[in-house]
């Protein structure tokens, strides 16, 4: 069981870097930390790859006050997720048609939603981003879905502000995600007995990160 947890969360965690890629090649808006991540990596000229890691572990010192404990998982997310959008980016052209650009769309929001039912499923605890959006919650009494809006629209808006995109892409993220991952997450949600925090209902509440991230 341990080796299906371990595998299910580097793949689910590969594909989601991947999907990052296929969302900024198809051209059409990003998801709100997306913005972010590309609106930074815009004004630094780092990889968003290299964006991503550092703004993992840039968020992970806000689970300081809020005193989250960051688990396996959470390190592998800080890390791989950056290093496959870099190679996906390396690998997946852009498209100059809409139709091509539309199914690329698709096909990054339905990755998505599979890499996020995978690590989630494999219960090694949240990504950077999920843990803020849920400790946050826990810390202050706000529901996860308000605390998780707060965080997003300020990072969409700090996102926009820098230049990353926004676009028709970023609602059809919002509006699909969730529900995508509650369909898919009884598919890989591995059955083991652990410890609560690393089945908290938060986390399932949460649904996605970064992000997964």
């Amino acid at each position: 069981m341990m080796t299906r947890r371990i595998l299910q969360l580097f793949i689910g965690l590969a594909m989601y870097g991947m999907s990052l890629a296929m969302f900024i090649r198809a051209g059409l808006g990003l998801d709100p930390w997306d913005v972010f991540h590309q609106g930074m990596a815009g004004r630094t000229g780092l990889s968003i790859g290299a964006v991503v890691i550092i703004v993992s572990f840039l968020v992970l010192l806000l689970w300081i006050p809020l005193r989250q404990r960051p688990g396996f998982g959470t390190l592998c997310n800080a890390v791989l997720v950056g290093v496959f959008a870099d190679v996906g980016l390396a690998l997946i052209p852009a498209f100059a048609h809409l139709g091509g650009q539309i199914g690329m769309l698709a096909g990054a929001v339905l990755l998505n939603a599979i890499a996020s039912a995978c690590y989630i499923g494999a219960r090694f605890g949240p990504g950077a981003r999920d843990g803020l959006m849920t400790g946050l919650a826990r810390r202050t009494g706000w529901s996860v879905r308000f605390s998780r809006t707060l965080i997003e629209v300020v990072v969409l808006a700090a996102g926009w502000l820098l230049g990353g995109s926004v676009g028709v892409g970023t609602v059809v993220y919002a509006l699909a995600i969730g529900p995508l991952v509650q369909l898919l997450l009884p598919v890989f949600k591995v059955p083991a007995a652990l410890p609560p925090e690393d089945d908290s209902p938060e986390l399932q509440q949460a649904g996605t990160a970064a992000a997964g991230q």
